[in-house]
C-alpha cells in the first residue's frame, strides 16, 4: 500500500513537473527550475487534497 502511494507521488510530480517545464519553454522561450518544481509541489499537494476528500466524502 506505502509503495504504491509512493510510486503514485513520484508519477505525479514527474508527469506535473514536465508539462510545466514544457508550457514554460513553449510560450516563454525558457523553464526555470524554481518554477517548475514549485508548480508540480503544488500540483502534488493539490492532488493529494482531492484525493483526500473524495475519500472523506465517499465515507460519510
Amino acid at each position: 500500500m506505502i509503495l504504491r502511494e509512493l510510486f503514485i507521488i513520484i508519477a505525479a510530480f514527474a508527469m506535473f513537473a514536465s508539462a510545466v517545464a514544457a508550457y514554460s519553454v513553449a510560450f516563454h522561450g525558457e523553464a526555470s527550475l524554481k518554477e517548475v518544481l514549485s508548480t508540480a509541489f503544488a500540483a502534488v499537494i493539490g492532488l493529494y487534497a482531492g484525493r483526500y476528500l473524495e475519500r472523506r466524502l465517499t465515507r460519510g
